[in-house]
């Protein structure tokens, strides 16, 4: 009997309907954008290939119980009545509780987790004389808890679930090497498929810092999967291996499809246009080129030293993505908008009949680009409210 299995993707402000679409294409019956999350519906089997295959999510959730809470008491009562504990904790495993949302009575997630946790020991000494530790480290079973206060007409709602990825999936394991102010590798690889790029034309950063950018487009156009690690070919390891339903089987025969589909050269046997990154600074240059190693990438990525205004891309049409700063963190204001001028006169001047896409979390700034952009996808860079703007160079 297939396992139906019912969850939440967590994802970035803005890549919700990308999300969406990519849990689909991974065969997920449901995927319904929500704010920063998605709804899904699957089974075991795709539970476990959203972790090895999907790019865009931080977590991915699996639902266990969803149950009225209007009070301390139902939320004691519902966590107790609603999961057989006796399987999913037993004494000798450990967990940790986060907690979100909130209903009247219930408003800070710290007094919210530890009255979830209140309900597991207790039911646990009352059962077998023994309870669980918690381990917020490296626990066994990784519950969250989100409380919903509901819309008008409807009784405020927790829901109880698993969280399958332990660690936020972002991480891909081969990004050692940092800029500055790096875009999280999950963001990177939305942003490249709002783009819509696939591999079949250049694709160049003249900003690239290290790499990011660059890096999750070369991973995407090769389908080399984020749960297998980038460069060993190692498989990462989940919290959900850890779970008492886990099926050793069924996850070898997902992590052997995730590993089948790396591919060196496009469909039709085409070779992956050219992917070039310039960055003025040698020390950056360098944490580019070791990152781009890590990830088993060198011999499609050509990485130089260079200033932006000195870039000349390949022959077009082609793809510039760009991440430069915007002031929350680094470069001075005046300083900047001569950059986005500078920037906005090269890519005029040289990428006619070229695509950019560029990253603002500033208007005052891309401004002094002089262009006017085609699209604007509002998105979040690290809790810095940015658009992805799209460029028509003519």
């Amino acid at each position: 009997m297939v396992q139906p299995i019912s969850g939440i993707a967590v994802v970035s402000p803005g890549l919700e309907q990308p999300a969406a679409d990519e849990l689909r294409a991974l065969g997920c019956s449901l995927a319904q954008p929500l704010r920063r999350a998605v709804r899904f519906s699957t089974d075991l089997a795709g539970y476990y290939r959203l972790h090895l295959q999907a790019r865009l999510p931080f977590r991915l959730l699996r639902e266990l119980a969803a149950f009225p809470c209007r009070s301390k008491g139902e939320l004691y009562a519902g966590v107790q009545q609603t999961v057989d504990w006796g399987f999913w904790l037993p004494p000798e495993a450990s967990f940790r509780i986060d907690a979100s949302g909130s209903v009247p009575g219930l408003n800070h997630s710290h007094y919210t987790a530890l009255q979830v946790k209140n309900a597991l020991v207790d039911q646990q000494r009352d059962r077998w004389g023994a309870r669980s530790s918690v381990d917020l480290d490296d626990p066994d079973l990784n519950l969250h808890l989100h409380l919903s206060p509901g819309r008008p007409g409807t009784e405020p709602t927790a829901t109880l679930s698993l969280d399958g990825s332990g660690t936020s999936l972002h991480r891909r394991g081969y990004r050692a090497a940092m800029g500055l102010a790096p875009l999280k590798e999950n963001l990177a690889a939305g942003l490249i498929a709002l783009s819509g790029w696939d591999g079949h034309m250049p694709l160049a950063d003249p900003l690239c810092g290290s790499g990011t950018l660059l890096i999750e487009a070369a991973l995407m156009a090769l389908k080399r999967m984020p749960g297998i690690e980038a460069g060993s070919g190692a498989v990462r390891s989940f919290a959900l291996q850890r779970w008492p339903d886990f099926d050793q089987q069924l996850w070898q025969h997902e992590v052997d499809a995730a590993r089948a589909q790396a591919r060196d050269r496009l469909p039709g046997d085409q070779p992956l246009a050219p992917l070039v990154g310039l960055e003025r600074d040698p020390a950056v240059l360098d944490q580019a080129k070791a990152n781009a190693q890590a990830a088993g990438l060198e011999p499609w990525l050509d990485l130089r030293q260079g200033d932006f205004r000195d870039f000349v891309p390949p022959p077009g049409p082609g793809m510039l993505v760009c991440n430069p700063p915007y002031g929350e963190r680094i470069g001075a204001q005046e300083e900047l908008e001569a950059l986005y001028g500078e920037l906005g006169r090269m890519v005029k001047e040289r990428c006619g009949g070229w695509t950019l896409w560029l990253l603002s979390g500033n208007p005052e700034l891309t401004g002094a680009l002089r262009m006017k952009a085609s699209r604007k996808v509002p998105v979040s860079n690290g809790g810095i409210d940015c658009r992805w703007l799209r460029y028509d160079i003519r």
